[in-house]
């Protein structure tokens, strides 16, 4: 534990240049610089605020403009890209660096697409602290390919480093929508493509939790099978780094009310190990009862260790551990602040 940085400050994503191991981004909104991207090069000892963090063009005299309200999500490029990053806003839009975060610029594919205001629903009420570009995937099998959330829009993927782009909802419940084959206005929470398996991409979505496989190019809605219970919401989605088969979600009471907290205050991550075909509940160690908190879509990720460790952070501040895959949870940090977001990285 180090720390803190950005006292008081929302931070809504900090992630390690796997690239480098040195270089860390974090997606800050701060009261006196306002939506930016801080930059350290040494694990996180000293900072230095983005020479020129991602904003829109400035609108014509006489035209209203847009301006970004928060960085919500960073993502390094490909390995054969050193230097790229990716990162989603509020309002949704996609920027990129090419200099390691230094200066960003839009992704003109995207941010200029003539369809990007009706796939972001623009001018629509959206969740209180604004819609967000989020899960973005660089493919690892292809530095080209990019696959993309987006809250009240769904999933978009390019294949062309971003230069057009198309949606990828064919199959999705959208319960909310009255076309329930809509091609886009969906409400994915978070997209992982796996890095153990060409053309494997998983999602955790407002409607439940779904797998696809692009030779069929239509999503599958796993989720039916986990226990009616408990049933399939929830924020996060986690990937086995090189089992294309074994996943981890962690699910929320989903009812009508949409309390966002663990089904009956019993907290539990659910684990399959045949891609999504059955379910085992993993609460070994969290609280038995009283456990009303929720974990965010950034606030559960894996690590590329053998077996596999995963972490959670909860808006109740703590992060818990498991080094069994899941198995076993432990409580490593208390009274933190909300947490955000939970990232890996190995430094050694």
């Amino acid at each position: 534990m180090e720390g803190p940085h950005f006292l008081g400050e929302t931070v809504n994503h900090a992630v390690i240049d796997p690239r480098d191991r040195r270089t860390v981004l974090a997606a800050v909104r701060a009261g006196h610089l306002g939506p930016t991207v801080m930059r350290s090069t040494d694990l996180g000892k000293t900072w230095k605020e983005a020479a020129k963090p991602p904003a829109f063009p400035k609108a014509p005299e006489g035209e209203a403009g847009e301006s970004v309200h928060h960085v919500f999500w960073l993502t390094p490029g490909h390995a054969r890209n050193p230097g790229r990053w990716y990162a989603g806003t509020s309002p949704q839009a996609l920027f990129q660096s090419d200099d390691a975060g230094v200066t960003w610029q839009g992704v003109a594919g995207f941010n200029e697409h003539p369809m990007r205001d009706k796939w972001i629903n623009k001018g629509e009420e959206g969740p209180p602290d604004g819609a967000t570009l989020h899960s973005i995937n660089v493919d690892p099998f292809d530095p080209r390919h990019l696959v993309i959330g987006m809250s009240m829009g769904g999933v978009f993927e390019s294949r062309d480093e971003g230069k057009s782009w198309k949606p990828l909802n064919r199959g999705v419940e959208a319960n909310f929508l009255p076309d329930p084959e809509a091609e886009y206005g969906h409400d994915p929470h978070c997209v992982r493509v796996s890095a153990a398996a060409p053309g494997v991409v998983y999602q955790q979505n407002h409607c439940g939790i779904y797998r696809l496989d692009r030779k069929a190019d239509r999503w599958t809605r796993i989720g039916d099978n986990m226990p009616k219970a408990v049933g399939d919401i929830g924020f996060p989605m986690v990937l086995h780094p090189r089992d294309p088969n074994t996943l981890w979600v962690f699910p929320m009471d989903g009812t009508t009310v949409w309390p966002r907290v663990p089904i009956g205050g019993k907290p539990a991550a659910f684990r399959s190990r045949d891609a999504g075909n059955s379910w085992k509940r993993l609460d070994q160690g969290l609280p038995k009862g009283q456990g009303w908190f929720t974990v965010k879509r950034q606030s559960m990720m894996a690590d590329a260790l053998d077996p596999v460790g995963l972490y959670f952070g909860t808006t109740g501040g703590e992060v818990w551990a498991s080094f069994d895959e899941g198995d076993n949870w432990h409580c490593v940090v208390q009274h933190l602040p909300e947490i955000y977001a939970v990232e890996t990285a190995l430094v050694a």
